[in-house]
């Protein structure tokens, strides 16, 4: 029997509503992680090893023992994050951003504005500081700062030469920093937070253990837990074991299974913004508009704000 006009309308439409739904799961799919990262974020060995030693600053974050016994030629050590940090009413951890601070510890080094900035330090080291330093540089108005995927383990594995003693930086004017301006929009403090915490397209992110966010206080916060609607992503999840960035596939996945989306703003936090620094460059290599929180809960658990435990 062939159909009426009224069925065969209504096959038209069904066909019409699959094609939608079809392009629609495709358009979802094209939309559920970032398929591009951000160029020159993350840097390889090959790659800096174009790069002539006083076209760029190479910064080692391990302990200076290390350093010591062998480094990237041309590094420099910075091995204290703290060195860059002052307490404020009892809140450990938070930056420096003085001007005239920055440019008297960082010119006589080799620093300067046009050149590239590149950190490496230890895949083992419970606290990354090599990605505080990365956010740090990127706080202070520096326009080109990577890291060295890897490490220099993997500097090692690529056949590179290892230089030791002492470093030898070439000093540059501190004037040629003057230039560089703070970069306000990657930082967080808990009234921004205290404000925008409901908000749908605000994520907030705690970095540290899974214990710590449940309620363990092992470095002294006055108070236990979390900060309201906080989701958990213990750092180490976005590395493997050697210490290298997991793959754009791996990374999607990851940020799929906590409902991340590339819309959503992202706030970082740990313990004093050290672990969260580096979150924030795994999102800052994703492309998503990030903010680390250098206070984190030394400073959010001895404010009257709000928090979950458990």
């Amino acid at each position: 029997m062939k159909p009426d006009s009224t069925s065969g309308a209504s096959i038209l439409s069904r066909k019409i509503r699959l094609s939608i739904l079809v392009m629609l799961s495709l358009f979802l799919v094209g939309v559920d992680g970032p398929k591009r990262t951000v160029q020159g974020v993350l840097m390889t060995p090959e790659v800096l090893s174009t790069l002539p030693q006083n076209q760029r600053v190479v910064v080692d974050t391990r302990p200076a023992w290390k350093f010591l016994l062998g480094h990237i030629p041309g590094a420099i050590n910075l091995d204290n994050w703290r060195e860059f940090t002052h307490q404020v009413k009892g809140v450990k951890g938070l930056l420096k951003d003085n001007k005239r601070f920055i440019s008297a510890k960082l010119a006589p080094l080799g620093f300067s504005p046009h050149k590239p900035i590149i950190i490496y330090g230890e895949p083992d080291d419970p606290w990354r500081t090599d990605g505080r330093f990365f956010w740090m540089f990127e706080y202070y108005g520096f326009q080109n700062v990577s890291l060295l995927d890897g490490g220099l383990n993997k500097w090692k594995q690529a056949g590179k030469k290892i230089e030791r003693g002492r470093q030898n930086p070439i000093s540059e004017p501190e004037s040629g920093l003057s230039i560089i301006n703070l970069n306000l929009d990657i930082i967080a403090d808990k009234y921004s937070i205290n404000k925008g915490f409901s908000s749908d397209s605000l994520i907030i992110i705690d970095n540290r253990t899974q214990k710590e966010f449940n309620g363990a206080t092992p470095y002294g916060s006055p108070r236990p837990g979390h900060i309201p609607n906080a989701i958990h992503i213990h750092w180490p999840e976005f590395f493997q074991v050697d210490g290298t960035l997991k793959t754009l596939p791996a990374l999607n996945s990851l940020l799929r299974q906590n409902s991340i989306r590339p819309h959503h703003e992202i706030i970082v936090y740990c313990t004093g913004g050290v672990r969260s620094a580096m979150a924030y460059f795994v999102f800052r290599y994703l492309g998503y508009k990030v903010r680390n929180y250098d206070g984190s809960w030394w400073d959010w658990s001895q404010s009257s704000f709000p928090i979950e435990s458990g």
